[in-house]
């Protein structure tokens, strides 16, 4: 089989292996041999081949890498990031941020609105970002928008800007310049965007109106939401945060969604199995809404969670064995409403993690004490204008886990998570999703939600040329010095996995290679572009 007659503009680069996961015309996807051929002048894939090529099929001046048995994959798209600039650039930043995607097949990363400063609540705010992210960027980057209070009138102004979708909080979202939206807030945003192609998507935690049973002594109880153990036992901040939180959001969410039926609606990082029954209630009664969840709720469960060690501490908290074996085996499900698996990296500064002495690095010699947040549900932050305090607080603090902030740090980790708990879980003998369904999940439904499905996601004809080359027979355990986000700090750091990424791809072009000159970042520079097209799916 010849394929001379090909044409494309620029060079010519040929990628083939024994296995590869292909969109077919129906969007479906299938697992099979193939040959693509990419043109780096347009970021485009030119022609896809079923079967494996050899080079003397191809212009000499072609480039052709055979990669077999490894799998050819589409590049990663991961819905939920955290990139924080500007503003926050000493917890992350665009060009840290997206090598580390890069290094972990993610070819498209789409950062919240929260987190930098300004937040993206405003359309100079979305300016700003952008202006930003300039030059910056290894790999593609979309934006959200968010949705506070009083901000409506600017909802419409960044769908126009190309906001892929918009983000709320039921609950504090731990910085004071993002506060969570009531119900009247979440009206007027679902009515204002009722007639647009967008995705409005919800941090479903929710206190409900009493938390605790304060019985006949109201007047002298401890106030509902406060902590019933030690604040260093993992246990006393899983009790604080209990699947009620959830699905009270949830519901709220749901009672409101008659106001604009057609609009896509979604909760992001779902951690509690008590929402599922609700969700599917829900769809099944026709309401427009899905769910994701992350891979650090199908990695990790707070049975082994040693107390103090705050790197797990996110919200929704990691939560039990039990309920992370409900959430896999809704990601095999027919009728499952998780449709996405996503990062939601959100990192920050080590010293705000108030590790342990025992878990801290020899460069986390201090601590930032001016950050005020409460996202465990009561204000823990620290005391203003008190050095004093704060220096004792620096002994007091570590392990803390209502202190600590709230976030994991995990972004182009996503596969080996994934594809090492599948395998075990396998072996097992339990139902678990095939490198196909992790496509699915972790590319294909995630450009589709926020509306690049028709660039992104996908290894087909005319789609953008971002290619993931994955070795599953890779084993190797995760130190810091392979962690490429700014601040080495993580729950999966000695972790072992099983796969790992060999070789990235955007649109075309070659931007990581495992084990390459200048710590695998290949390419001259940053080619990532900020994704500013108006949805129109």
């Amino acid at each position: 089989m010849s394929a001379s007659g090909i044409s494309g503009d620029g060079p010519l680069v040929v990628l083939a292996s024994t296995r590869a996961v292909l969109t077919l015309p129906d969007d479906s996807l299938v697992l099979t041999p193939a040959t693509i051929t990419l043109s780096a002048a347009t970021g485009k894939i030119i022609s896809i081949f079923p079967a494996v090529l050899p080079k003397s099929s191809f212009p000499p001046s072609a480039t052709y890498h055979d990669y077999s048995p490894r799998l050819l994959l589409p590049g990663i798209v991961d819905a939920h990031v955290h990139l924080n600039e500007p503003g926050r650039t000493e917890w992350e930043g665009f060009y840290s941020g997206t090598r580390a995607a890069a290094s972990g097949g993610v070819t498209t990363v789409i950062d919240m609105p929260l987190n930098a400063i300004p937040p993206t609540t405003t359309l100079s705010g979305f300016k700003e970002k952008l202006a930003a992210s300039q030059g910056q960027c290894w790999v593609d980057v979309g934006f959200y928008g968010g949705i506070i209070p009083g901000n409506a009138s600017e909802l419409l102004p960044l769908v126009e800007a190309g906001a892929r979708g918009f983000k709320g909080f039921l609950i504090d979202s731990g910085v004071e310049e993002f506060p969570a939206v009531s119900s009247t807030d979440i009206a007027l945003a679902m009515t204002t965007l009722k007639d647009t192609p967008t995705t409005l998507m919800f941090h479903a935690e929710m206190i409900p109106p009493i938390a605790d049973s304060v019985g006949d002594a109201v007047q002298h109880s401890e106030p509902p939401l406060a902590p019933h153990g030690e604040l260093s036992k993992y246990s006393t901040f899983l009790e604080s945060r209990p699947p009620a939180f959830e699905t009270y959001a949830v519901e709220e969410i749901l009672s409101l969604a008659e106001l604009a039926p057609d609009l896509h609606l979604h909760i992001v990082h779902l951690s509690a199995i008590e929402c599922i029954p609700i969700l599917k209630k829900a769809r099944q009664d026709g309401i427009n809404i899905t769910a994701e969840t992350c891979f650090h709720y199908l990695g990790l469960s707070s049975d082994n969670i040693e107390d103090g060690d705050t790197r797990h501490k996110c919200c929704p908290p990691i939560r039990s064995q039990t309920n992370q074996d409900r959430l896999w085996a809704e990601l095999s499900a027919d009728d499952g409403c998780i449709k996405t698996i996503v990062s939601d990296h959100s990192p920050c500064t080590p010293e705000l993690k108030l590790l342990p002495e025992h878990l801290q690095h020899a460069e986390e010699d201090t601590y930032q004490t001016n950050m005020h947040h409460s996202d465990s549900g009561i204000d823990m932050s620290l005391p203003k204008n008190s050095i004093d305090t704060a220096i004792n607080l620096k002994v007091e603090g570590q392990g803390d886990f209502f202190a600590a902030w709230g976030g994991v740090s995990s972004v182009g980790l996503g596969l080996p998570i994934l594809y090492t708990a599948a395998t075990t879980r396998a072996a097992q003998g339990d139902t678990v999703p095939s490198i196909v369904d992790i496509v699915r999940m972790c590319s294909q439904a995630t450009a589709k939600q926020v509306g690049l499905g028709h660039r992104k996601g996908g290894l087909k004809i005319g789609m953008d040329a971002d290619v993931c080359v994955f070795d599953d027979e890779d084993v190797w355990m995760l130190h810091t010095g392979d962690m490429r986000w700014k601040n080495k700090c993580s729950p999966w750091e000695g972790h072992t996995f099983r796969g790992r990424v060999q070789e990235t791809w955007l649109r075309g072009q070659k931007v990581f290679e495992l084990g390459g000159a200048n710590a695998g970042f290949v390419g001259a520079g940053p080619v990532g572009e900020a994704i500013v097209e108006k949805r129109t799916e």
